[in-house]
C-alpha cells in the first residue's frame, strides 16, 4: 500500500490537473470565440450552458458517484463489482436522457422569468436547446469516466478530454463564424461543438471500457443487478441532488445578475471563466482525493486516507496562491484574449468590472480549496448526505436569498455588482468552514457506500 502522501496525489492529479485544464482552455476558447461573435452572445452562453448542465447534473451527479464505488470495490479487490457498478450507471444514463427532453419547454420559461433582453432570451433559448438534445453524451460519458477515475487510471481521463477538446475548438471555430465553407451558427455552432466534442470522448471511453473488463472478466458483468442499482440510486441520488442543486443555484446567481444589466453579466461570466484556472486544477486534485479516500476505506485504512487529504490540501493551496498573485497583478494580460477582436469601446466597460471582480476571485478561491478537496474526501467516505445538506443550505442562505434582495431592485451606479460579489466571496468562506469541521470530526472514518467485504 503507497502512503498516499504528496507523491501518491500528485501521480494520480497531474492526468486529472492536465484534463482539467484542457477543459478550461476548451470553455475559455469558446468564450473567446463568442465574445468576439457579439456582447450578446457572450452574455447569453453563460446562463444558458449553466441552466442546460443545472438540469443535466442531477443524473451526472447520479451516475458520477459509480467512481466512489469503484475506488472502493478496487480498494476491496472486488474488480468484477467495480466493472459491474458502471453498466448500472450506463442504463441509468440512457434513461436520464430520455427524461430531460421532456424539461426542454424549461428553458424558455426561466429565461424570461429572468428577465433578460428579448434578443438575449433567444440566443439562451438556442444554446439551451441543443446542449439538452446532446444530454446523454455528457451523462453517460460520466458514468463511463467513473470506472477509470475509481481505478486511478487517470491517464485515460486525460487521453480523452484532450481529444475531445482539440475537436470542439476546430468545430467552434468553423461553425461560430462560418470559416472555411460551414454555416455561420453563432452561439448554436459552439452548442454543437461541444455536443460533438463529448459524442466523441463517449465512444473512446466505452470502447477502452468494453476492452478492459472483456480481458479481465470476460465481459460477464453488464447484466442489470438490482441490488447494486438500489445501493448505486441511494448514494448516487445523493450527489446527484448536490450537483444539481449546486449548479441551479449559481445559474439563478447568474440569472439574478444579469438583471444588473449586460456589462455585469458578461463581465461575470468572464470572470467565472478566467477563475476555472484555478478551479479545475483543484477539482482534480478534489478528484485524486477521492480516489485515495475511497480506496483506502475499501481497504479498511481511514489513516491512510487522512494522509491522502491533507496532501492534496497542501499542494492545491500552494497552486491556487499562485494563481491568485496573477488575477492580482495581471488581470489586463489574463482577459486581453476576450478584447482581442472585439469592439474596443463595447467591450472597455466590461473589460474595467472584470478586472476588479478578479480581485474577489483572488480572495475567495483560496477557501474554495477547502470545499473541493474536503467535499471530496467526505464523498469518496460514504458521507454524501452531509454535503448535500450544507452546500444546499449555504447556498440558498449566504448565497442567492441575498443576491435575489440586492437584483431584484437594482439602486446606484453599478454599486450593486459590487456587493453581490462580496457576497459571493463571504458564501465560499462559510460553506469551507463547514465541510472543515465536518471532517475534523471524523464521521466519515466508519463509512463506506459498498456492501462488507472481508478483505
Amino acid at each position: 500500500m503507497a502512503p498516499s502522501g504528496y507523491r501518491d496525489v500528485i501521480i494520480l492529479a497531474w492526468p486529472l490537473f492536465l484534463s482539467m485544464g484542457s477543459t478550461t482552455i476548451l470553455q475559455f476558447i469558446d468564450r473567446m470565440f463568442l465574445a468576439w461573435y457579439s456582447p450578446e452572445a457572450i452574455a447569453a452562453a453563460g446562463p444558458s450552458g449553466m441552466l442546460a448542465f443545472a438540469f443535466q447534473a442531477f443524473f451526472v451527479g447520479m451516475v458520477g458517484y459509480a467512481s466512489v464505488f469503484v475506488a472502493q470495490y478496487t480498494g476491496a479487490q472486488q474488480p468484477r463489482k467495480a466493472v459491474a457498478v458502471v453498466w448500472q450507471a450506463l442504463y441509468l444514463s440512457i434513461i436520464a436522457a430520455l427524461l430531460l427532453l421532456l424539461m426542454l419547454p424549461l428553458g424558455a420559461q426561466v429565461f424570461q422569468l429572468a428577465g433578460h433582453a428579448a434578443a438575449i432570451q433567444q440566443l439562451e433559448r438556442n444554446f439551451f436547446t441543443v446542449l439538452m438534445l446532446g444530454s446523454f453524451t455528457g451523462i453517460g460519458s460520466s458514468a463511463l469516466s467513473a470506472y477509470f477515475i475509481g481505478r486511478g487510471e487517470t491517464r485515460v481521463i486525460l487521453f480523452v478530454n484532450v481529444i475531445g477538446m482539440v475537436i470542439n475548438i476546430i468545430a467552434a471555430y468553423l461553425l461560430v463564424f462560418g470559416n472555411f465553407g460551414c454555416p455561420r451558427l453563432g452561439i448554436v455552432g459552439a452548442a454543437l461543438s461541444t455536443v460533438l466534442a463529448q459524442l466523441v470522448g463517449l465512444v473512446i471511453y466505452f470502447v477502452i471500457f468494453l476492452r478492459e473488463s472483456q480481458e479481465a472478466h470476460g465481459g460477464d458483468a453488464w447484466h442489470f443487478e438490482f441490488t447494486m442499482m438500489k445501493r448505486l440510486l441511494r448514494f448516487g441520488a445523493a450527489n446527484g441532488v448536490q450537483f444539481s442543486l449546486d449548479m441551479i443555484g449559481w445559474t439563478i446567481f447568474l440569472l439574478l445578475v444579469g438583471r444588473l444589466g449586460v456589462t455585469a453579466l458578461a463581465a461575470s461570466n468572464i470572470a467565472f471563466m478566467v477563475n476555472t484556472f484555478a478551479y479545475f486544477p483543484c477539482v482534480g486534485f478534489g478528484m485524486a482525493t477521492s480516489i485515495l479516500v475511497g480506496q483506502n476505506m475499501g481497504r479498511k485504512d481511514p489513516g491512510q486516507a487522512n494522509h491522502a487529504v491533507w496532501s492534496a490540501i497542501h499542494i492545491s493551496l500552494a497552486f491556487t496562491a499562485l494563481i491568485g498573485v496573477l488575477f492580482l497583478t495581471v488581470p489586463g494580460w489574463i482577459i486581453s484574449p476576450f478584447s482581442a477582436q472585439a469592439d474596443p469601446a463595447a467591450f472597455a466597460p466590461v473589460r474595467d468590472l472584470t478586472i476588479v471582480m478578479l480581485r474577489f476571485v483572488a480572495a475567495y478561491c483560496l477557501f474554495d480549496v477547502g470545499n473541493l478537496v474536503f467535499t471530496a474526501a467526505l464523498k469518496g467516505a460514504g458521507d454524501i448526505f452531509y454535503v448535500t445538506l450544507i452546500s444546499t443550505s449555504n447556498m440558498l442562505v449566504t448565497l442567492l436569498l441575498p443576491t435575489f434582495l440586492i437584483c431584484r431592485s437594482p439602486t446606484n451606479g453599478g454599486n450593486d455588482i459590487y456587493t453581490v460579489w462580496l457576497i459571493l466571496t463571504l458564501s465560499v468562506c462559510v460553506a469551507s468552514a463547514f465541510f472543515l469541521l465536518r471532517y475534523l470530526k471524523g464521521h466519515w472514518r466508519g463509512m463506506q457506500v459498498i456492501e462488507d467485504v472481508v478483505i
